[in-house]
């Protein structure tokens, strides 16, 4: 299953079409996408039992995000194995966890704003929680995820690392418009393995990142588990699960995003995001 928020409407993907959910549903799910979550698994039967066709055309411009409104976002740190060794951190024992602020969420196709020239690109498969977790097994971890999404860790690295710890990984990595997500939310069953996905992305058509999710250190069933050992996960909570190597910060020399570049970045069988970045004022 496929949804899609487009032209601000909850959609339901079929084929290359897509269907006006409130409509097909005779307003027993509303047009607000992220209403759909805490009613995740009442929706997903309604889905799963329609057979009407398609009225709408997938514009990609007319895409938002998919989860415009989480009520929670973690981030995992130091989460593949290639960035943990460009960074020169040992792997973690558990999970690293940071949160970008629910405000920093943009859609896919939408223009960023460059605060400064210090910001940098992390390419991250996004989970979204599909009903409350609390002390979840990891055996049981998959089974509370909605779908998953495209994202990007954009990060200040000047505000992120500044001073002495603690540093500021929240702030650097919640100016507005930096927690990008889309183009698409993807139930893990319309996957080939929702355990090793295809992740890259490329700025100004140079690709900076790719890798697989079976890099993972934490898997997203651990991440599951983990979290929800601590505090409960809510319908429509966001986990940014981590970013492979080649990050622009770490390069030689270093490579950030500069006004009128695009960063694409690309999920396999989710798709694609497009980000032009502009100069503040």
């Amino acid at each position: 299953m496929r949804i899609f928020d487009l032209g601000g409407r909850a959609a339901l993907g079929i084929e290359d079409k897509a269907v006006d959910i409130e409509t097909a549903s005779d307003g027993r799910f509303t047009a607000d996408i992220q209403e759909l979550y805490p009613r995740w698994e009442e929706f997903r039967t309604w889905a799963a039992g329609f057979t009407g066709g398609p009225d709408r055309e997938v514009v990609p411009t007319a895409l938002g995000a998919p989860v415009p409104r989480p009520p929670q976002v973690f981030a995992i740190g130091v989460n593949y194995r290639d960035h943990a060794a460009e960074t020169g951190i040992d792997l973690p024992e558990r999970p690293m966890v940071f949160t970008k602020f629910p405000a920093a969420v943009t859609g896919p196709y939408d223009d960023i704003v460059l605060p400064s020239e210090n910001v940098d690109f992390e390419v991250e498969l996004v989970a979204v929680i599909g009903r409350r977790a609390r002390n979840v097994p990891e055996s049981e971890g998959w089974s509370y995820i909605a779908g998953l999404t495209a994202g990007q860790d954009l990060s200040e690295r000047a505000v992120q690392l500044a001073g002495p710890a603690p540093q500021q990984y929240n702030i650097g990595k919640s100016f507005e418009g930096f927690a990008p997500i889309g183009p698409v939310l993807v139930t893990p069953d319309e996957l080939d393995d929702p355990d090793d996905i295809e992740v890259s992305c490329h700025l100004a058509g140079e690709q900076m990142q790719h890798s697989r999710t079976s890099q993972f250190v934490f898997t997203i069933p651990q991440l599951v588990a983990s979290l929800s050992s601590v505090l409960p996960l809510l319908p429509g909570d966001l986990v940014f699960t981590g970013t492979p190597g080649g990050v622009g910060w770490l390069r030689e020399p270093r490579r950030t995003i500069g006004p009128g570049e695009e960063l694409v970045t690309t999920i396999s069988g989710i798709g694609e995001m497009r980000h032009r970045f502009v100069s503040a004022g």
